[in-house]
């Protein structure tokens, strides 16, 4: 890499990547985390920093602050690269580091071709509310987009497979979708949607940012083209940092929509004294080699060094857990928050057989109704003003959920 000359001969040593986990390598695992002041149960808005990762952005703020030598950036990033690679099965070279997983999103668009080349683009009413004006804003530049909706059985929202194969028409290009719903936790079978997809010549981009480090993903098996996901949520990380996956195969049927220096292999200028005379007559000022990988194709400048920092210590923690393991602690908490939701009289909108750490009740008025009742429990959720949301992580436990369930008046 380019950045790799900058760090230059006296470059720190890259931190151990060995973490510290659980002693017992038993879940919850609260020891791992700073104290809280009541119960959290927020994870999928905002997941707590572990401490280690804590640790590691302060050695990078401490090299920052005292200029002793080079943080060993490149080498962090690889590491980076290559545990979320293991993390869904992927290849490190089909990893670029994008802004956040909005940004990867647009970039998969972008290198579409959308709005410019035509062609139907499939999505879903349980996609990330915030792609909502993404897709209507290419349906108002003459975009095909259709927007399936779910169908609701008991008040619960599942986009049936059935209504993705009849959306998918010849002329479909793209079917975008989240893995998992950030309004429920519905979980798509994205193997399935790959298949339908790719028998009628269209693509899958998956949002995977509530899926990535907490339930099992395998792009290889799914097949899947595309996926995007953001380091704040279940990757433990911080704001500001996200990856994109982009099939290795896939490389040469992308358009190049950005030109950086964070994209090249090979930069030679041609206009400083003592520089070579240029060699390629179409780059008479320097002669530049594009990367080979999705770097090469997507990355957009310098990445957030101090997030980098983090994920090398979280992703090694969550890989270390297993996410398996993440799923089976997790699924007695999600039974538990089923059964007492129901019984209080709300209404889940959650798939009762869902492995995915969101659950979700439909409550009109729930932000008026509940905010000041689980503040003065020191109980966090997310509270919208129609509907609330739970989403246990691996420091929660039973008595969590039972304080939650306590806190709750009936519906």
């Amino acid at each position: 890499m380019l950045s790799g000359v900058l760090a230059g001969a006296g470059a720190l040593p890259l931190a151990a990547s060995a973490v510290t986990r659980p002693a017992s390598g038993a879940l919850p695992d609260r020891a791992s985390f700073a104290p809280m002041p009541g119960v959290y149960l927020d994870s999928g808005t905002m997941h707590p920093v572990p401490l280690g990762a804590r640790d590691a952005a302060r050695a990078y703020l401490d090299q920052r602050a005292t200029m002793n030598g080079h943080y060993p950036t490149d080498e962090v990033e690889t590491r980076v690269k290559a545990s979320f690679a293991r993390l869904i099965n992927a290849k490190p070279e089909e990893i670029a580091f994008v802004q956040s997983t909005t940004a990867g999103e647009q970039a998969i668009i972008d290198a579409l071709g959308f709005p410019r080349e035509k062609g139907r683009i499939v999505t879903d009413t349980l996609h990330f509310f915030g792609s909502f004006y993404l897709y209507e804003e290419l349906a108002r530049q003459g975009v095909d987009v259709a927007w399936i909706r779910p169908r609701d059985a008991q008040g619960v929202a599942r986009i049936a497979i059935d209504d993705i194969e009849r959306a998918i028409i010849p002329s479909t290009r793209l079917v975008a979708l989240s893995l998992v719903s950030t309004y429920n936790g519905f979980e798509h079978d994205l193997k399935r949607v790959c298949e339908i997809a790719h028998a009628k010549g269209a693509l899958v981009y998956a949002d995977i940012i509530h899926a990535a480090g907490t339930v099992p993903i395998d792009v290889r098996a799914t097949n899947v083209d595309f996926a995007a996901c953001a380091s704040y949520k279940w990757l433990m990380g911080d704001f500001g940092l996200g990856l994109l996956y982009v099939r290795a195969d896939l490389h040469d049927r992308l358009t190049r929509t950005r030109f950086g220096y964070y994209q090249l292999a090979g930069f030679a200028p041609h206009v400083y004294p003592f520089d070579p005379p240029a060699t390629k007559p179409d780059y008479p000022i320097a002669d530049v080699t594009p990367r080979p990988d999705m770097e090469g194709l997507f990355a957009g400048g310098t990445h957030a060094h101090t997030i980098s920092a983090m994920l090398g210590f979280s992703l090694d923690y969550i890989l270390g857990i297993g996410v398996d393991r993440i799923v089976a602690h997790r699924q007695p908490l999600l039974e538990r928050l089923h059964q007492g939701l129901d019984a209080l009289g709300y209404t889940v909108v959650t798939p009762p057989e869902s492995r995915t750490p969101l659950v979700t009740c439909v409550l009109e008025g729930a932000h008026t109704r509940l905010a000041d009742r689980l503040k003065a429990a020191k109980i966090q959720i997310t509270l919208s003003r129609n509907r609330f949301r739970v989403s246990p992580s691996v420091f929660n436990d039973l008595d969590d959920i039972e304080r939650l369930l306590a806190a709750l008046p009936k519906a």
